[in-house]
């Protein structure tokens, strides 16, 4: 299958019950390091999936194949039911997986509505547009105040704001609200409130919150086991490059699970129902 072949959002639509994106058997090393020795990953419809792991245990390369930055050496990539396969992160933004990173990917001197539609940019309709390849300033702005105020962010102040005069929560939020606008299935968050204060951090995880409550799915990769009881409805267990384990907050205390991700204690068995 080649890079174009990577599955659309609108060609396929998952069952009830049908993980919206699922991996089998994922392997990835660098050289005589393997990073992954045959993972399994499941995401269901409308949950928010914790993923936690010691350092080195696999975490991001996991992620990096999800979002498509990272092609593995061997496994392979389901998004509802339907296999596909992710050569970069054009491909899963086209299977309408979205990713949040750590260092939030905003151009600081650029104002809220450039960073939501950056690299989407629109164009003025007309010859003039499309020749010229003209921006439609105001329709971008229009659109980035429906998209905060859909989700609630009513801490910024207007869409000509620029990001560089945001605080550390607020550029977090413009990163959420960007691929919660253009993510039609995931949006996949690696450590989103790291480095930010208590009040900031409330924010971001109402934030998560309000995207789920929107109707996507959404995976967490967070060492902060508080945030991962208060908010997850599963935890995915990562250890030596393999899943050992899917958890609920109802079914493990939190000290069970730093046990199961160390190593101090056995691995569950069977994954998981939300």
């Amino acid at each position: 299958m080649t890079p174009a072949d990577a599955t659309t959002a609108e060609a396929v639509r998952p069952a009830s019950g049908t993980p919206v994106l699922a991996a089998r058997g994922l392997v990835k090393r660098y050289g005589p390091v393997t990073a992954l020795a045959g993972t399994d990953f499941e995401l269901l419809p409308g949950e928010i999936l914790a993923v936690i792991g010691d350092n080195g245990a696999g975490k991001s390369s996991l992620i990096k194949m999800l979002s498509g930055a990272v092609v593995p050496d061997d496994g392979e990539i389901e998004v509802a039911g339907q296999p596909v396969r992710f050569a970069t992160p054009v491909d899963a933004r086209a299977a309408g997986i979205e990713t949040v990173y750590q260092t939030l990917a905003v151009a600081p001197s650029l104002d809220i509505a450039s960073n939501l539609f950056l690299g989407r940019e629109r164009r003025r309709r007309g010859v003039l547009g499309r020749w010229l390849r003209m921006l439609d300033h105001a329709a971008m702005r229009d659109e980035a105040g429906r998209h905060l105020d859909d989700l609630g962010i009513m801490t910024i102040q207007s869409p000509t704001q620029a990001v560089e005069t945001l605080s550390g929560g607020q550029r977090q939020a413009v990163a959420v609200a960007r691929a919660a606008a253009f993510g039609s299935r995931v949006v996949i968050m690696d450590e989103p409130t790291a480095a930010l204060g208590v009040r900031e951090t409330r924010a971001v995880l109402d934030l998560i919150l309000e995207v789920r409550a929107r109707g996507l799915s959404l995976i967490l990769v967070s060492h902060d086991m508080p945030q991962v009881f208060e908010i997850a409805d599963r935890i995915h267990i990562q250890r030596l490059g393999r899943r050992i384990g899917v958890v609920t907050p109802a079914s493990h205390s939190m000290t069970d699970v730093v046990a199961i991700m160390t190593g101090a204690a056995p691995a569950p068995h069977g994954t998981a129902s939300p």
